[in-house]
């Protein structure tokens, strides 16, 4: 009897203990130039990085909210990723997220780099949301639309925080009213066509104030969409996906209007231990003079391909390469990058 009631107390006492989960990123890297890197956690320099330690926790707090956080550690800092409370059992298919979070705006954005499929952040990312992703301080509502497939609609309103984060916004500070915050909104809808086949598609739209006069503003239209085969109806350890991401980002400056394209293609392929990628990004230059991006004077193309083996689900190895043109003379890349993990880490989104 005293066991069992000890058990019993163990495992509600236990039941209050937050998930916790560490998840460490190093790359060798080599680089044939000087690195152009777009993301805050690439690979920067020849030889060894810390890309980052992130210490990742997650638990309902009560009946009605869920509490989640991002901790990431550097060599010269810390930094509060994400800190957010989600509600619990809303009705009509509602929910409301509120903290500090990373936007919901398109298929990379809300995604930290042990999901990646590449070493990398895709340049949709970094050179439109920023070199730490599109993040702020704010509020967030989503529904679940009572259809016969998968539709969710989400809006959110968040603060300005600077160029690492609000890249296309990077000149704007201060907020004197609601205009003055960033609104994101995106549709995202689910189809399985196939028992082995699954479509993920969405739309995403931003804008907010970018400071470079009264009531210039910045706004982002997206689009991505996701192709899975997966066999579940027989016996099979393949996977392939083929995902594909687009932004048109339109600025007003002093006196004019303009506007830009950044994309990629992204190819995979994993059959349980071992995968391999393909990944071809596009951006063009502004239709204008827009002094955020000077060195894009013409098509930049980066292609990257990848070859990955995972020893368990709480290690990763990773050997990459890339090559990057668009930007003086074409730059060659390589990393081999080492991804482990311990602690309880919730399942990833599609």
């Amino acid at each position: 009897m005293f066991h069992l009631l000890f058990a019993s107390a163990f495992a509600q006492g236990n039941a209050l203990n937050p998930d916790i989960a560490f998840i460490a990123d190093i790359a060798a890297a080599g680089f044939s130039g000087e690195p152009l890197q777009t993301g805050a956690h690439d690979p920067q320099q020849n030889g060894f990085n810390l890309q980052q330690l992130e210490l990742s926790v997650g638990q309902a707090v009560d009946p009605y909210f869920r509490f989640d956080g991002n901790i990431v550690f550097a060599q010269f800092g810390v930094e509060i990723e994400e800190v957010y409370a989600t509600t619990l059992g809303l009705p009509g298919g509602t929910q409301i997220r509120a903290g500090q979070f990373l936007t919901r705006f398109g298929r990379h954005n809300p995604t930290h780099p042990h999901t990646w499929d590449f070493a990398d952040q895709p340049w949709v990312t970094g050179r439109v949301m920023g070199a730490e992703g599109n993040r702020g301080l704010g509020v967030e509502g989503s529904w679940l639309a009572p259809t016969p497939f998968y539709l969710e609609l989400v809006v959110s309103e968040t603060m300005l925080g600077g160029a690492a984060t609000n890249r296309s916004w990077s000149d704007f500070s201060g907020v004197e009213g609601p205009f003055d915050l960033q609104t994101t909104a995106s549709a995202k809808t689910f189809l399985a066509p196939h028992d082995d086949l699954s479509v993920l598609a969405g739309v995403s739209w931003a804008v907010g104030p970018n400071g470079t006069g009264r009531d210039n503003r910045s706004e982002l239209l997206g689009g991505d969409v996701t192709l899975k085969y997966r066999p579940i109806t027989r016996a099979s350890g393949h996977q392939i996906a083929l995902t594909s991401e687009w932004i048109q980002r339109r600025r007003q400056l002093p006196g004019e209007l303009v506007t830009d394209w950044t994309g990629l293609t992204a190819l995979t392929w994993r059959n349980q231990r071992v995968g391999l990628g393909a990944r071809h990004e596009l951006g063009t230059p502004s239709t204008g003079s827009d002094p955020l991006d000077p060195a894009w004077v013409a098509n930049r193309h980066r292609w990257s391909g990848a070859a990955t083996y995972w020893p368990t689900e709480f290690s990763r190895l990773r050997l990459q390469g890339a090559r990057d043109t668009g930007i003086d003379a074409p730059l060659y890349s390589v990393f081999l990058a080492f991804e482990f993990a311990v602690g309880a880490h919730g399942s990833h989104a599609f």
